[in-house]
């Protein structure tokens, strides 16, 4: 192996340098028994952070515009608490905000197929966290999903 091979290995990542060994790690998803591509497939990190900052925004809109005068640091305070009242409540109904519509995204359970409203409470609480969204498994699912039982799919 030649200093090139060694640094683009290293710069791929593990997943990438096993793959070169012959491990075969599957799609995301396959371990949850979804499809690989199309409806019901898992959400690709691209979208789902796409869906996030429209809500965000949603919500920044929402907190500049009718909770306080201009905008100051309690802005972003209020932001997060209206993110949250919006996740809980239309995640824990629907199953999807209007960030997730708007790009095609839906949250459903594996067992049921539907958020019921404590999954959605306790799946918002830690998105607002920000830190469980963050660590990811091999499906993509962030550790807000696996505490919650949920993934975030295509529809």
């Amino acid at each position: 192996m030649d200093k090139r091979e060694a640094i683009g290995s290293w710069l791929s990542g593990p997943r990438a340098a096993a793959e070169e060994a012959g491990v075969d790690f599957g799609y995301r998803g396959e371990q949850l028994g979804l499809p690989e591509e199309g409806p019901g497939s898992i959400a690709r990190p691209g979208r789902r952070l796409a869906a996030l900052a429209v809500d965000w925004g949603l919500c920044l809109l929402i907190a500049y515009g009718l909770i306080t005068d201009g905008y100051q640091q309690a802005t972003g305070n209020w932001a997060l608490l209206i993110l949250f009242v919006l996740h809980v409540l239309t995640v824990g109904t629907v199953g999807f905000t209007p960030g997730k519509r708007l790009f095609g995204l839906r949250v459903v359970t594996l067992d049921t197929g539907t958020v019921n409203p404590l999954r959605a409470l306790l799946r918002s609480a830690l998105l607002c966290l920000a830190v469980p969204a963050l660590i990811w498994d091999r499906d993509g699912r962030g550790l807000h999903d696996r505490l919650a039982r949920t993934v975030e799919v295509r529809i």
